[in-house]
């Protein structure tokens, strides 16, 4: 389905190449503080044009439609359109009968009978993903935790690994201090490399969620851990996800995964405030419900599946395999603007558990 959450329930809308996508928002809290420009920021995270990213480029201005008066939100169903106005629609007409291996465009024309628009990937385009942040920047304002995401892999090289061959380099660009770089600039090599050869590569994000309170989420199928991988499972090329110490936990031993619980500071311990673990290898959640420590997580993204470079794939019209060298505008690396996104889809969950209480 195209919705998500209980108490706070996000729905997207549109396709890639449409007149506009968008979200609606239910379950908002009332008096917050919204106009357009709050979530300036957070989008400008998401847009494309740096190195390794499709040069098509959107305004990407929201616009609000309902749900807030007076500058403050109402309670009333929150909704928010982005217009598409830059297409290229003809790059796309090839793939109802050449699917392009890794996309949606065979499952979707199954599922859908061919009746789905396979403009940009249609409904199941990335570009989707810019309601979804919109709807983040809602949910932040309405949780008390701090949500950080960021890049720490990309094409198997280290964010460590990488600025330390920049450094090596030629001066220029990498004598920015770390602090100043973007992903495409400490990635440059990476991502240089990758492009030469027509092709792509993945990365991995990190999310770091502070000041949690203990006690969100429920055991089983509404663990913290179950809500989260639901939602950011739901961003396109996300290929894995791991808490605390994730795979590495299988080849650890009890007494070394195990996080004691000790003193956090000064309070009242019959009522378990200051008691945290002192260690933090389940990532902030302990039966499906949080500690009280940070939650974090990292999310594997795929490399891109739209590339310049020949693909083998299977022609519906001819009924014979053949040559697929995929046209239009592509990011290189996904994952370069995802940690954004990541951040929403964790600020999602997190608000619809607080409703929830």
């Amino acid at each position: 389905m195209d919705s998500f959450g209980r108490k706070f329930r996000v729905s997207i809308f549109g396709e890639s190449h449409g007149e506009a996508i968008g979200v609606v928002l239910d379950g908002v809290q009332p008096g917050i503080p919204l106009s357009p420009e709050d979530f300036s920021k957070d989008i400008l995270r998401r847009k494309s044009g740096a190195k390794g990213t499709t040069p098509r480029i959107e305004t990407d201005e929201p616009q609000i439609l309902s749900g807030v008066y007076d500058g403050y939100t109402t309670g009333a169903p929150l909704a928010i359109v982005f217009r598409n106005l830059n297409t290229r629609s003809g790059d796309y007409r090839l793939f109802r009968d050449v699917p392009r291996p890794g996309h949606a465009d065979y499952t979707a024309s199954i599922k859908w009978l061919d009746f789905n628009d396979p403009r940009g990937g249609g409904h199941f385009s990335g570009r989707l993903t810019l309601p979804i942040v919109a709807a983040g920047v809602v949910a932040k304002k309405m949780i008390g935790c701090r949500v950080n995401a960021d890049i720490i892999e990309i094409g198997g090289v280290t964010r460590e690994e990488a600025l330390s061959a920049r450094t090596d380099a030629v001066c220029g660009e990498t004598c920015l201090p770390e602090g100043e770089m973007t992903p495409s600039q400490i990635w440059k090599d990476v991502l240089d490399k990758a492009m030469a050869e027509r092709d792509s590569v993945g990365g991995i994000v990190e999310c770091r969620v502070e000041n949690v309170p203990a006690g969100l989420g429920e055991p089983f199928f509404d663990s913290v851990e179950s809500l989260v991988s639901h939602a950011v499972f739901s961003i396109p090329g996300v290929r894995g996800i791991e808490f605390g110490d994730g795979f590495g936990a299988a080849r650890m031993k009890g007494s070394e995964h195990n996080d004691p619980f000790d003193l956090a500071g000064q309070g009242n311990l019959n009522l378990h405030i200051n008691v945290r673990p002192s260690k933090n290898g389940a990532g902030g959640i302990n039966g499906g419900i949080t500690n009280g420590n940070p939650i974090v997580f990292r999310v594997a993204f795929k490399p891109t599946s739209s590339i310049s470079r020949p693909q083998k794939t299977f022609n519906f019209a001819t009924g014979e395999m053949t040559l697929l060298e995929i046209p239009g505008r592509h990011d290189a690396c996904i994952a370069l603007r995802t940690p954004v996104i990541v951040e929403a889809m964790t600020a999602i969950v997190l608000a619809d558990l607080t409703r929830m209480l």
